[in-house]
């Protein structure tokens, strides 16, 4: 029974392990076609950030572009943060271990947390929009696209020391406690769903400001994307993830001085 038991986990750790690897092989695929304009705006930190604010779309033709962009979105988070569910998602499946809707009763969970951080893109990606079409009215803002590249590394960076971070951090480092708070077996799908959406809405609470920094070097940077995914994952998962608060704080606000000291 117990080996059965950890094959299962096995295929669980598998299944999230090859829809990540999908994910950013198809973000590549994304990155490396003629199509990649619209897959990812530049960042808010290079070098003529806002020129090509979507020049290439025809006019008129808003519902494709905004379609491909959430496509992007959620190959990103897919990509970045289905591993760091895995805690969850494995403890979960112990629990519903037996029942016959326990396969779904799992999907569901991740669709809950998957919805969290949809939300949350769709927010930012709503944000980067309104600043961008600020810049095309006022274009005296386009030369002042380094300062909010600047503002949310420093932003990002101060957060690493905030409470808040700390408190979602640690609800999303203990899975055993989330899933005692929100599993009762009364309502199995709502509570399924809801465990998954209230652990994805602490996960974006103690990494909102980390993903953020995607709109500052742009969202199709793979490097950067491994580099944050690595950071999350190892805040999220490992022992001495706490550990790189004060180091990763005092890089992006040193970042942010970078920025500013080439500029002024």
């Amino acid at each position: 029974m117990r080996a059965r038991g950890d094959g299962r986990a096995w295929m669980l750790a598998a299944l999230l392990g090859g829809l990540s690897a999908a994910a950013w092989l198809a973000l590549a695929a994304a990155g490396a076609s003629p199509w990649a304009r619209y897959f990812a705006h530049d960042g808010w930190g290079t070098s003529g950030a806002l020129a090509a604010l979507c020049r290439a779309v025809p006019e008129g033709r808003v519902v494709v572009p905004a379609a491909l962009h959430a496509l992007a979105w959620v190959l990103m988070i897919a990509a970045m943060m289905l591993p760091t569910v895995y805690p969850l998602l494995a403890l979960f499946r112990r629990v519903v271990a037996g029942r016959a809707d326990g396969p779904r009763l799992i999907a569901t969970a991740g669709a809950g947390y998957f919805a969290a951080w949809l939300a949350f893109g769709i927010a930012a990606h709503a944000a980067d929009a309104l600043l961008r079409s600020a810049a095309v009215r006022v274009p005296a803002l386009a030369a002042w696209d380094w300062a909010i590249a600047a503002a949310v590394l420093a932003a990002a960076g101060a957060f690493q020391w905030t409470a808040l971070k700390y408190r979602c951090l640690e609800a999303c480092r203990s899975p055993f406690a989330f899933v005692a708070a929100h599993w009762h077996g009364v309502a199995p799908a709502r509570e399924a769903w809801r465990l998954g959406l209230d652990h994805g809405l602490f996960c974006v609470g103690c990494c909102w400001a980390l993903m953020l920094l995607m709109f500052v070097v742009g969202t199709g940077n793979l490097a950067w994307m491994l580099a944050l995914a690595a950071v999350m994952a190892a805040e999220k998962n490992l022992r001495w993830g706490r550990r790189l608060r004060t180091p990763l704080g005092v890089a992006l606000v040193v970042g942010a001085a970078a920025v500013v000291a080439a500029h002024v």
